[in-house]
């Protein structure tokens, strides 16, 4: 009987420890011995299994510098947002450090650390690998995929603090431009549509909007407009 009770009260309350289990058996008036119930508790297997937070390892402050040149170093971030019916979509931002060019958006419900490699293989495909990705400590950064992905293109992976953004600022800058012009800006129905104007406002960014940290000039003045692969 008290197997059948404490299976059903475990059943019942997924997250409910000895304690409490018993504590349960004490409402309805059984008068067993806690250790009896402990044993039996153990015997049926029911000991809540802690997973354990996964340590990472020490983070060292990093100095924000602009690079020298193009394709030195480039910054990762990821940002949220929801569709008109409650959906929610994440989307991944790349851009170059050396002058804030944006390389790419990918949009998509879930964008695991496949997914975020394949997206950066895209881009460089036209522009070539970087030496140094800077990124936070998100769960698709810090997989065993994505460094071992950094590691065969020889790329060194530089992860800010936790709790210190603006170790990473040129990208954190970037995000809320891309929120307060794309994100709060408009409604969207469907991904589709965020990719469309995503694609069509990283065109106007890169080569138009005037950006006061490179004497009001666009990333790539004076460049021809480019399509974006990326995105799709």
């Amino acid at each position: 009987m008290i197997k059948s009770l404490l299976r059903e009260y475990a059943s019942d309350h997924p997250t409910y420890g000895f304690r409490s289990l018993f504590g349960l058996l004490r409402q309805e008036n059984y008068s067993w011995n806690h250790k009896r119930v402990r044993r039996l508790y153990c015997e049926l297997g029911l000991n809540l299994k802690r997973k354990p937070k996964k340590r990472l390892a020490p983070r060292t402050a990093i100095k924000l510098e602009v690079p020298s040149l193009p394709n030195k170093t480039w910054s990762i971030d990821f940002m949220h947002d929801v569709l008109v019916g409650g959906r929610r979509f994440r989307t991944m931002n790349v851009i170059d450090d050396h002058r804030r060019e944006c390389l790419g958006i990918k949009v998509g419900f879930s964008l695991p650390s496949k997914i975020a490699t394949r997206h950066l293989d895209e881009i460089a495909v036209r522009r070539g690998y970087p030496d140094i990705i800077r990124l936070d400590n998100g769960p698709e950064h810090i997989s065993h995929h994505f460094a071992k992905w950094a590691k065969t293109h020889a790329i060194k992976l530089q992860f800010i603090q936790p709790g210190k953004p603006a170790q990473n600022a040129y990208i954190e800058r970037f995000n809320r431009t891309y929120r307060e012009a794309i994100l709060d800006m408009y409604l969207f129905d469907n991904l589709q549509e965020v990719k469309q104007l995503t694609k069509e406002w990283i065109n106007h960014y890169n080569y138009e909007r005037p950006h006061q940290a490179l004497g009001m000039k666009p990333p790539c003045g004076g460049a021809s407009l480019n399509t974006l692969n990326s995105l799709n």
